[in-house]
C-alpha cells in the first residue's frame, strides 16, 4: 500500500473536535502516507452522517480516522470504500460476539442495536477518487449511553467484560489493509458478495419508511453506486439513495 519508506503514521490525541476534521486538516498541510491514522480518547464534536452526532465517553471507546488514496477507483465506484470499511469492522467484531451485521450503507449492528457508526468523506480529482478519510466510532467499554440516540450498544454491555481497545484497533487495521489490497487486486465481486451476505435484515420482508410512508419490502440488491434496491410485498421495485429510506424498528 505504501512505498517502503512511507510507513503509515499513527497520531494519538487526547481530545479533538473530530478525527475526520483533524486528519483532513493535516492532509491539506503535509503529505501523509497512505494508511495513516488519527486516534483520539475524546471527540468534542464527533460527527455522523448528515449532521448526526456520536456520543462517546472519554477513554472508553475507539474513535479514529484512516486515510487511503484509492486513485485507481472511478468516482462512481466509491461505495467500494464504504463496503471494505464496513466489512472490516464487522469481521473484527465477529471475533468477540455473534450477531454482527452491516446496516446499509455502513452502520454496524449487533442484532437491532448500533455498535459502530462511520463517516466516509471522499475527495475527487476529475472522475477518480483522490483520497478517502474513513472516520469510525466503535462502542467498546462504555456501560451507559445518556444521549437520545435510538439504539446504541457496546461490547461491554453485550458480554459484561471490558476489552483492550488497542487490540481491537490493530485487528481492524489489518483487516482493512487486507480488504484494500483485495480492491487493488480487483476482487470487487468478492467484496460485494461478502457485503451482501453481511447485511442487516438481508433476508425476508421487513418494514421500511420513505416519504410515502411505511411499507414492507425485501432487499433485492445494492448497485455499484451504493443505491439500495428494495422489492415491496406487492412486487414493486424501488431504488433509494442514502437517507431516502429508513428501516422501521419493530
Amino acid at each position: 500500500m505504501n512505498e517502503e519508506n512511507e510507513q503509515p503514521r499513527i497520531i494519538r490525541l487526547e481530545e479533538t473536535t473530530s478525527t475526520n476534521n483533524y486528519l483532513r486538516g493535516l492532509v491539506g498541510k503535509e503529505s501523509l502516507p497512505e494508511g495513516s491514522i488519527v486516534v483520539t480518547e475524546y471527540q468534542t464534536a464527533g460527527r455522523g452522517q448528515v449532521g448526526n452526532t456520536w456520543e462517546s465517553e472519554p477513554g472508553k471507546n475507539l474513535m479514529f480516522s484512516v486515510i487511503l488514496y484509492p486513485d485507481f477507483l472511478p468516482a462512481n465506484r466509491q461505495f467500494l470504500i464504504s463496503q471494505i470499511a464496513a466489512l472490516s469492522v464487522k469481521e473484527t467484531l465477529d471475533a468477540y460476539v455473534d450477531g454482527i451485521t452491516v446496516k446499509w450503507p455502513n452502520d454496524i449492528y449487533w442484532h437491532d442495536q448500533k455498535i459502530c457508526g462511520m463517516l466516509i468523506e471522499n475527495d475527487l480529482t476529475g472522475h477518480s477518487l483522490y483520497c478517502s478519510v474513513i472516520g469510525i466510532g466503535i462502542n467498546i467499554n462504555q456501560r451507559e449511553f445518556l444521549s437520545d440516540a435510538l439504539n446504541p450498544v457496546s461490547l461491554v454491555q453485550i458480554t459484561g467484560r471490558e476489552y483492550d481497545r488497542e487490540e481491537i484497533l490493530n485487528s481492524f487495521l489489518k483487516r482493512l489493509y487486507d480488504r484494500y489490497l483485495g480492491l487493488l487486486q480487483e476482487k470487487e465481486e468478492e467484496i460485494r458478495s461478502a457485503y451482501m451476505a453481511a447485511l442487516y435484515r438481508g433476508n425476508g420482508f421487513h418494514p421500511y419508511q420513505d416519504e410515502q410512508g411505511v411499507f414492507q419490502a425485501c432487499i433485492q440488491g445494492i448497485e455499484p453506486t451504493g443505491h439500495l434496491i428494495l422489492k415491496t410485498d406487492n412486487g414493486e421495485v424501488r431504488r433509494y439513495a442514502f437517507k431516502e429510506v429508513s428501516v422501521v424498528n419493530t
